[in-house]
């Protein structure tokens, strides 16, 4: 008998194939997952109806299939919402079914949460083996970032979840090189488009360079399947814009957000490459808002420059684990060493790793329209690389510089930990000194030679210390309810642009503001429950009612403002209600913030003229007046932020309307109710 031996120079060694088979992986993948479930289900009704402007939307899709289609904000289609109608799809589905209120809206973005966690486990699992996969997904799960959007109803979480996914289908086809998983790829890009635009491009490049450089075919093979990918790509976004640009823009809704009806204006102005430059026609202030200081570097929308992302309005987002993924990433390409071109865990690393690149220095400085929320998508890349990382170092941790990496990459998460929780004094103020004793500890302890038994101390002591401040951050987030466009994960400790802290600010945030927008906008509120005028407004939020109808324009008063939705009381809902079937739009409002309570506590379409900030111009004076004359609007709701050049609130109201309102006031007579302003279109004076 004779056997057959592997040589020693092909033998793959133990440490580096992937735990296929695992007892502990399904049942400890179920507890992640169930988890992740329970704790973005808890205390979802708190924030009521999150982002009015989308919810708004939902309602009217809900109603109305064209509506369902293009994206309107209303069910009589008279503008769309200033991004493409994806996100709303499914949320529009659940309270089809459903019928509306918070949940019906939010628990589809807690599914998508948990879909993405399990994607992650998913992705990073193939190649680098269960225990990357599950801690993957446990970072994803925490990111303060991600427990706040995938609890919130703006675009993010869809477009989250379809990155991973491409990234998946990515990581498929260098297993194989079968075109199919290129296709797919693509279509989730597309599909991706058509839920926020361009930012999803941010991926495309390190899609392609992962299987230009790793793919198993040849090179001219590899290439066809590439543009293969960007076909299906193009087709899958393609469809829906196709159609509305060829649609008769006199039966289809303004296209919200452009200046010029245009989807394409949209998709490469305001949504587009505006945003990179900071000149977006239609925006809260045109061309970024603000004069640059010397040596530039900061807008209206704050600081741009490579520690972006470490600033107080975003650090406490994204960053806990920054510096670990980097480090992970370095030392990953270092230990694939000579590998094969085609080997599956450098081509993972490259993924993941042109991810975090691309897409956090295009966020650092970019020098147009920049919330701290965006950074949720870099969240699945961080979770990646740490899960990759803490595999990595720990099968490695025989050799000296694998544990000097080690060292780097705990010590960096310590650091910025302590940095991160010392810029609360009120948050949890023992966790940063626990954190920092240790992460000490643990740095010390994996920089040594030790037993497995005391490594795997060591390796609990550094999760401690990297995950420690993430959770509690997350708790805080769940926690707290969150309203408005602009939302923000974890106590407020950094400012707005160039709005600067609140007037009850404690340093750069606080306490009224904890868990709030994280910017300091005057106003700026989260909700810690809901009222019953279905408007999912609260007690905490009227509180807040005398500093927003103090001249703050940002939130507005009972009427709402830019970011605020209306606040209509049950008086203002039986007159709006009283006939309403008998209109096509119960009223109308400047701004889409303001009409979507009304149109939300109703049930009936309210107009938001001029869209989102009351900037677009839709619908034209004549139009308006046409409207009214055939009798299709019953009330015109004032808002005391008229707009144009004097208009009251200086942001971006637009001259169309400004001129409207004028009209109205002119030739229709005032009724002050519960706060808000009522003109009756249907008796002129």
């Amino acid at each position: 008998m004779t056997a057959t031996l592997t040589p020693p120079s092909t033998a793959v060694p133990p440490h580096s194939r992937p735990e296929r088979e695992s007892r502990w992986e399904y049942p400890a993948l179920a507890v992640l997952l169930l988890s992740t479930a329970i704790a973005y289900l808890c205390n979802l009704s708190a924030s009521g109806w999150s982002n009015s402007f989308y919810s708004a939307a939902v309602q009217a899709g809900s109603k109305s299939w064209k509506a369902f289609f293009f994206g309107s904000s209303d069910a009589a289609n008279s503008i769309t919402v200033d991004k493409p109608p994806a996100s709303l799809w499914l949320m529009e589905l659940s309270v089809r079914t459903f019928g509306l209120n918070s949940w019906t809206i939010l628990v589809p973005e807690v599914l998508l949460g948990v879909a993405s966690v399990a994607l992650v486990w998913a992705t990073v699992r193939r190649p680098f083996g269960p225990a990357a996969g599950l801690i993957a997904g446990l970072a994803l799960a925490v990111t303060p970032v991600a427990a706040l959007m995938f609890r919130f109803n703006n675009p993010d979480a869809l477009l989250v979840f379809l990155m991973i996914a491409a990234a998946w289908a990515m990581t498929r086809a260098v297993e194989d090189g079968r075109t199919r998983w290129l296709v797919l790829t693509g279509v989730f890009i597309g599909f991706g488009f058509l839920t926020k635009q361009l930012q999803v491009l941010l991926v495309v490049p390190p899609l392609a360079l992962t299987y230009l450089f790793a793919g198993p075919p040849k090179l001219g093979k590899r290439i066809l399947q590439l543009l293969a990918a960007g076909l299906s790509m193009i087709a899958a976004a393609g469809w829906w814009l196709l159609t509305v640009e060829l649609w008769p823009e006199s039966s289809r809704p303004w296209i919200g957000g452009s200046q010029h009806n245009s989807i394409v204006e949209l998709t490469l102005g305001y949504n587009g490459l505006g945003r990179l430059n900071g000149n977006e026609r239609g925006s809260v202030i045109p061309g970024g808002g603000g004069d640059m200081p010397p040596g530039g570097g900061r807008s209206m929308w704050g600081n741009t420059g490579i520690t972006r992302m470490f600033e107080p309005a975003q650090g406490g987002q994204i960053a806990w684990l920054i510096p670990a993924a980097l480090v992970a990433l370095v030392a990953g390409i270092l230990l694939r060493g000579k590998a094969a071109r085609t080997d599956g865990r450098r081509a993972a690393l490259i993924l993941w790793g042109g991810w975090l690149l691309v897409t956090g220095l295009t966020f650092s400085f970019m020098a147009g329209i920049f919330h701290q929320y965006y950074t949720v998508a870099l969240a699945p890349a961080i979770a990646a690389l740490v899960g990759i990382g803490a595999v990595q170092l720990w099968r490695d941790r025989h050799r000296l510089w694998v544990r000097l990496f080690a060292g780097l990459a705990v010590g960096l998460t310590t650091a910025t930990s302590w940095m991160l929780l010392s810029r609360s004094s009120s948050f949890v103020p023992w966790l940063r000194w626990a954190v920092l004793v240790v992460g000490v500890l643990a740095t010390i302890m994996v920089l040594l030679p030790t037993p497995r038994k005391v490594a795997l101390i060591a390796a609990l002591a550094a999760a401690f210390a990297g995950l420690a401040g993430p959770v509690a951050y997350s708790a805080q987030t769940i926690s707290t309810g969150h309203e408005g466009g602009i939302p923000s994960a974890g106590p407020n400790v950094g400012r707005f642009g160039m709005f600067g802290p609140p007037p009850w600010a404690e340093g750069n945030g606080g306490p009224g503001g904890e868990g709030g927008f994280g910017g300091g906008i005057p106003g700026a509120r989260n909700a810690d429950g809901r009222n019953t005028n279905g408007a999912g407004r609260n007690g905490a939020q009227a509180r807040e009612q005398g500093t927003n109808e103090a001249g703050n324009p940002m939130m507005g008063g009972p009427a709402g403002g830019l970011l605020g939705a209306s606040r209509p009381s049950a008086t203002v809902i039986a007159l709006l209600e009283n006939n309403g079937s008998d209109y096509t739009w119960v009223a109308a409002a400047t701004g889409s913030n303001s009409a979507a309570g009304f149109q939300l506590a109703t049930e009936l379409p309210v107009m938001p003229v001029g869209g989102f900030n009351g900037s677009d111009p839709s619908p034209t004076l004549d139009q308006f007046k046409q409207y009214v004359a055939d009798g299709k609007i019953h009330y015109f709701i004032g808002s005391g932020n008229r707009g144009g050049a004097d208009g009251g609130s200086g942001f971006g109201r637009s001259g169309t309307s400004s001129e409207i309102s004028k009209w109205v006031e002119e030739n229709f007579t005032a009724t002050e109710v519960d706060g808000i302003t009522l003109y009756d279109l249907t008796a002129a004076h």
